[in-house]
Formats: C-alpha cells, structure tokens, sequence
C-alpha cells in the first residue's frame, strides 16, 4: 500500500519540500540496519508544522510513527505503509539561562552533553554516549549508572495525534526507572525544561571522559545495534543480576540467527554483523526471552519495539 498522491502533496505545502521524503529505505534509518521501504517520512522544522502535519493526518484518518534515532524500533522486513514522522536535529534549539535549560526534543544526547559541558553544567553527565534523541531518552528516562533523565526535568511538553499540546511537571510524567508517561500515551515529546547545576567545566569533563571510556570497554559499539535489548529491574538486578549477565550465564554470548548476533562484548546486545533481517533479531529476542524464562522465571521485557508494516507497535518480546 501507498501513500496517495494528493495527500504527499499536501504535506509537502505544510512543511516544504525539503523536509519530506519518499520510498525510503528504513535499513538506513534504522539503528539496527534492518528494515524495507517507508512510504513517506516527514521533517518538520517548526512545532507549529507538526502541529499541522498532525492534524491533517488524523483529518484524513491517517496513523504515523514517530521516530527519534531509531534506538528502540525495529521495523519490519516488508517496510512501513504509514508516514513516518522523524524529529530530527530540525527541532534542536537549546538555551540556558542560569542554571535552568530549554532543549528541543531532536537534539543528538550527546551533543546535547557536551553543549551543557561548555556551559559548565552539571546533572547530564552520565548521558554521555547514548546514541539517541532527547525525546527518545525522555520517553525511555534513560541514563546510565542507574541514574536517569527524568531526575533533572522540570517540565516536558508534547502534542498528541490530535494537535493538542501539554506541558507536564516532572511529577505528572510519573518518571520511574526506564519509563514514563509517554510510553503508555500517544504523543510526541517536543521540548523539555531542565534544572541542572553549575560545576567548574574541567571537573565536568574528567567525568565525561571517564563513562566514554568505560563505554567503549563494555558496549560494542561497530556493529548497529539498538543498544540494551532487555529491561533491568530493581527484582531482577537483586536477586540474578542486570540482564546482560543472566543472559551470559545461560549461554548466549556468540550465538546467532541468521545475522543477528548475541554480543560477545555485552550480552544484553543484539549486533547486526551486516546480513541481519529483522525477523532474525526478533526470533534471537524470542529464543532469549524463552530460556531465561524457563530457567529463572523472570520474563524479561524488550526496550525496543517492534513496528509493523501496518504501523503497529508491539514490544519486541511479544512479537509472534
């Protein structure tokens, strides 16, 4: 199925020419290089053309999938018949007054860290590395060293698929460890306010270099991948350890499906080594999920999501 003609020229009069595409291949969107062919992806660079690009579609009763980086989608091998709605370094402003910061939701993490860097702020550190957008990590609260975003957010505004836009507190985007609010609502965070703290900018970056390092030592970083496969949990974390070790010890690391590998350096890793389809990714998650299962009774919950032709969101250990 595709798109029609007369609604690709309406949305290229809502935002421009420039800022969609046709017939892209999600193999090179995707983190995970693995996908076939989206109709339709659309850029916009301002809230307001989103806003539009937003209510024309649900005008015409037309569903999108709204992507970041792609660091926790998995598309399907037959390709996406839904526009894709990429927020993109196109909404990237930033702009700290003291110690309060405003930062668009398409901002890379880690430009958007070192940025902070240069203004001596402290509080963001330990995002360091992550590949991804700053609404994607805000969606996911995502962090590293078991500490999270959500922590240093005063406020996050969105839009849903109806035009309507929301400013939330931190409190009402009920942040707990690698999830939010967002994950359950259908909208698209845009911008975000932080609170972080002032910090001599040497100190700041000694810690920086030090989770970079540490990085580069424990994740493999080459092959695509969509970084941590499996949620960690407080219960889990305590009683077998993070899921990279369980999965260890069951005997994962280096096993394969087709292209889709186990990482020998984590084993919460899935890497593509070049060949990998989606449904090799998605029956090494099921084979995982599986004997952990078995093994420990902890039934462990993807991060990534898989998308269906038909814009259908399922995360990636339900898929059948």
């Amino acid at each position: 199925m595709s798109i029609k003609p007369y609604i690709i020229d309406h949305l290229t009069k809502l935002v421009g020419s420039e800022s969609l595409q046709s017939n892209v291949s999600l193999s090179e969107v995707s983190a995970w290089k693995t996908g076939g062919v989206a109709s339709l992806m659309i850029e916009p660079d301002t809230e307001d053309r989103l806003v539009d690009v937003l209510l024309y579609l649900h005008a015409i009763n037309l569903g999108a999938i709204v992507i970041g980086n792609t660091s926790n989608l998995l598309f399907d091998d037959r390709g996406l018949s839904v526009p894709l709605i990429k927020i993109s370094s196109k909404l990237s402003h930033v702009l700290c007054v003291d110690d309060n910061v405003y930062a668009q939701a398409g901002i890379w993490v880690p430009g958007f860290a070192l940025k902070m860097m240069t203004h001596c702020l402290s509080g963001v550190e330990h995002i360091s590395g992550i590949p991804g957008t700053l609404g994607g990590l805000v969606c996911m609260n995502g962090g590293s060293l078991r500490k999270c975003i959500g922590s240093s957010i005063i406020s996050v505004k969105s839009i849903d698929f109806f035009g309507n836009v929301f400013q939330r507190s931190a409190s009402e985007c009920a942040f707990a460890y690698r999830s939010s609010i967002y994950q359950k609502k259908k909208e698209i965070i845009t911008s975000v306010r932080m609170l972080l703290s002032s910090k001599p900018r040497p100190s700041i970056r000694n810690e920086m270099l030090s989770i970079l390092r540490a990085r580069r030592k424990k994740f493999p970083r080459k092959s695509p991948n969509c970084g941590s496969v499996f949620k960690s949990s407080p219960t889990l974390y305590n009683k077998l350890g993070p899921p990279g070790f369980v999965i260890q010890k069951l005997g994962f690391s280096g096993c394969s499906i087709g292209g889709a590998v186990v990482s020998p350096q984590h084993a919460n890793f899935i890497v593509n080594r070049g060949n990998a389809t989606s449904r090799d990714i998605i029956k090494l998650v099921q084979s995982i999920h599986s004997k952990v299962l078995s093994e420990t009774n902890f039934s462990l919950e993807a991060e990534p999501l898989f998308v269906s032709f038909d814009g259908v969101e399922t995360p990636l250990h339900l898929v059948e």
